[in-house]
């Protein structure tokens, strides 16, 4: 049920101390506030000088086709399954996108926020500052930025990740091997940045909201010379909140730069830095009691917290790229990428084992456990691709080839005190949050771990213009992954060489408008357990399967889909025993299987109506037939949408829905099961242009004040957010 804490081991860098919400806010709105007059000086608020700009003949990629600045809920292109440049309809996987537009009409200012819009994605909401994700029956363990893969250790996110940098985020589910590498065959989530433009361009937000929710935004962009040939772009954001959840409170500071020049007419260097601070007062480590110890449901007040007042997680992330793009002919480029990510957790736990007294609500304090822990994360990426088209057999073929290489060390300490305060909880609904705190930490007994990951590939796709009406999509990927070190005393020795994971698509054309397809794609996990010969077991094969028919809609400005796929894993570890010294050895089998099929549609589906709507339904099996992962619903509605009357385009009004039906889960301590019945949440939002330059806007999240769990997959869970409001003002230049 516990995941391991993550902890910087003693060789690591110090933990940043702890900032001050002022003090975090202040450093990125000044710093803002600085690049913003230092671009003012500059010809990034020229007026007519910057008009006529140099004509530069690098080509971008799928990155180009920015969302920002649209009402769009819908991307024309995207890249993320196989980095070619393909429409929606031309990749032969499920494929969603989170524009800018859906981002600010619905102040989706976390990836949490925004991935909750997501057909067929899950955000589990386990802890206050730790969140998982799952699609098509598994757990999601692959994302990217910008195209790029970046392994993510444990699947899960630490604090809040703002997405006040980002132009869209791009989903991709099924199994996406040729791309991600390693992983499951559940999604792949691509973070694509703001980028600058050509123009000049500003704007400041300020947002207002329940529970004394505070926030300001500054972007600024555009040229930095005459020519317009360098450009910038600075974003900068400070946010502060109390919570419905008692004793919580957050604070975030965000800073985001990023330069890209034109070297050459067809050399184009870019580098970008993001800092992020988190800082979260009475966070939760697990969550609250599901149930008491005679099985019955806890049912506490929705501001229920098991956080003492002394509690806290902080998150300091520091994520840098450099680009080079170089265009080689009409059609080719080659663009190398390199990234470095370094993050560092330092926090204070509170944990509460089993189930408070069915009689008395109290909990024993043999039931607590208190840690301090640290962790720090170093990761490099490197990545070097060509793409380009080819001419053969009288038609035009896009080629793409590359090779990555990533590291990934993961450093973790963690103490505990052998003797915690003789203190028991008494009902939590009742609790105050007061607890003895340990007067010093550095006495207690601490476990360490360091790993590193190394995965390097070569891949390679392409999309074949195969007939009139014919199109394949064929690439494979082949890998070398090992992990050496320990976590918490567990060897993480693992190898696997040359794996090969296919990505194979045909689509037909029917009409003009609409295509039948077919994919089949794979993806691997490496496994730690042995077989009886001493051997590691070959990785865990994840294998896909989907077909289904997609359209351009209504004059091309929406994209519809409905796909029916199956997902199985092979070759999983199942215990075969154990050798004469008492080592457990494991033999592979059949895991789990998944099924099902989507409904999407999104664009714009009429003059001022922009919509993104999904459904999904899905059967998850294990190997003997049973219902698995039941904490995932089967039947799930995204749905996302606004309108801007011709009549009095100043006003746009829109909707959220989020509706699952009933999940739930077994329960560990007590005969039973943890259940939440199905639920929907619905937000409202409305936004009325005073002038070009100045929106105001309101937003109404949960308007039927529903109460939910934000997750059964552990046999702890936390209340939803009651209903609660947020007030934005913005100027845009």
């Amino acid at each position: 049920m516990l995941d391991p804490l993550l902890k910087a081991s003693p060789s690591a860098p110090n933990v940043t101390p702890r900032k001050p919400l002022v003090s975090a806010i202040q450093h990125a709105l000044w710093m803002s506030a600085a690049g913003f007059f230092a671009f003012g000086a500059s010809p990034l608020l020229a007026q007519e000088s910057t008009a006529a700009l140099d004509t530069v003949t690098v080509q971008a990629e799928a990155l180009s086709v920015v969302t920002e600045g649209t009402e769009s809920y819908r991307t024309p292109l995207t890249s993320t399954a196989t980095r070619l440049d393909l429409t929606p309809r031309e990749t032969p996987q499920s494929v969603s996108t989170v524009t800018r537009a859906q981002i600010d009409d619905f102040q989706l200012d976390t990836i949490n926020d925004a991935l909750e819009s997501v057909p067929g994605v899950t955000v589990e909401r386990l802890e206050t500052d730790r969140t998982y994700y799952s699609a098509r029956g598994f757990e999601v363990s692959n994302f990217q930025v910008d195209g790029l893969r970046v392994p993510m250790p444990y699947n899960n996110v630490h604090g809040d990740m703002d997405t006040a940098i980002y132009d869209r985020i791009e989903v991709v589910r099924g199994a996406t091997g040729l791309m991600s590498g390693s992983g499951n065959p559940a999604a792949t989530v691509n973070f694509v940045r703001k980028r600058p433009t050509a123009m000049p361009q500003a704007s400041i937000s300020g947002t207002l909201g329940s529970w004394d929710h505070r926030r300001l935004d500054v972007d600024v962009s555009g040229p930095l010379d005459d020519a317009g040939r360098i450009r910038g772009r600075l974003v900068a954001s400070g946010m502060q909140s109390d919570s419905y959840l008692d004793r919580l409170s957050r604070e975030r500071g965000l800073l985001y730069g990023v330069v890209e020049a034109d070297v050459t007419d067809s050399t184009q260097l870019t580098v970008g830095h993001t800092w992020q601070q988190n800082n979260t007062d009475g966070n939760m480590w697990g969550s609250l009691p599901s149930y008491d110890s005679a099985g019955n449901p806890t049912n506490y007040a929705r501001s229920t917290s098991s956080a003492p007042e002394w509690s806290y997680w902080d998150v300091e992330t520091h994520r840098s790229f450099v680009e080079l793009t170089q265009q080689l002919t009409d059609t080719w480029s080659l663009k190398g990428t390199v990234t470095h990510l370094d993050m560092l957790s330092d926090t204070q736990l509170f944990y509460i084992y089993g189930a408070p007294d069915a009689a008395s609500g109290q909990i024993d304090s043999s039931q607590l456990t208190l840690s301090q822990y640290e962790r720090h994360l170093e990761q490099w990426v490197a990545d070097l691709h060509a793409k380009g088209n080819m001419e053969a057999f009288g038609r035009t073929h896009q080629l793409m080839a590359g090779i990555d290489w990533s590291q990934s060390r993961n450093q973790q300490e963690s103490r505990y005190p052998t003797s915690p305060a003789a203190t028991s909880l008494p009902w939590l609904d009742e609790w105050d949050g007061r607890y003895p705190e340990p007067t010093s930490w550095v006495t207690y007994p601490t476990t360490v771990g360091d790993a590193t990951i190394k995965e390097r590939s070569i891949y390679g796709a392409a999309q074949l213009d195969l007939a009139d009406r014919w199109t394949g999509v064929a690439g494979t990927r082949v890998s070398w992954f090992d992990t050496t070190g320990e976590q918490y005393g567990a060897s993480q020795a693992t190898e696997s060489n040359g794996v090969i994971t296919p990505y194979l698509g045909l689509i037909y054309d029917v009409t003009d408008n609409a295509s039948l397809y077919a994919s089949y794609t794979e993806i691997f996990s490496p496994q730690t357990e042995m077989d009886r010969s001493g051997q590691y077991l070959d990785p865990i094969d994840g294998k896909a399967q989907e077909v289904g028919i997609k359209a351009d809609m209504f004059n091309g400005s929406a994209d519809a889909s409905l796909a029916v796929f199956r997902i199985e894993q092979d070759n999983v570890a199942q215990l075969d025993g154990t050798l004469p010294d008492g080592t457990s050895v494991y033999i592979g089998g059949d895991g789990i299987t998944s099924e099902g099929f989507e409904a999407t549609l999104a664009g714009e589906l009429a003059p001022g109506w922009q919509a993104s709507v999904g459904y999904t339904y899905l059967d998850v099996e294990d190997a003997d037939g049973n219902a698995a992962n039941t904490y995932i619903p089967r039947n799930m509605v995204r749905a996302s949408t606004s309108y801007r009357p011709a009549t009095m385009d100043q006003l746009k009004v829109g909707a959220r829905l989020r509706w699952q039906d009933a999940i739930e889960r077994e329960q560990n301590l007590a005969e039973g099961e943890t259940r939440q019945d199905a639920y929907a949440l619905v937000d409202l939002m409305a936004s009325y242009d005073f002038s070009d330059q100045l929106t105001g806007s309101l937003n109404i999240n949960n308007v039927t004040d529903e109460k939910y769990h934000t997750s059964l997959k552990w046999d702890q869970s936390f209340y939803g957010a009651p209903r609660h409001v947020m007030a934005n003002i913005t100027w845009r230049y």
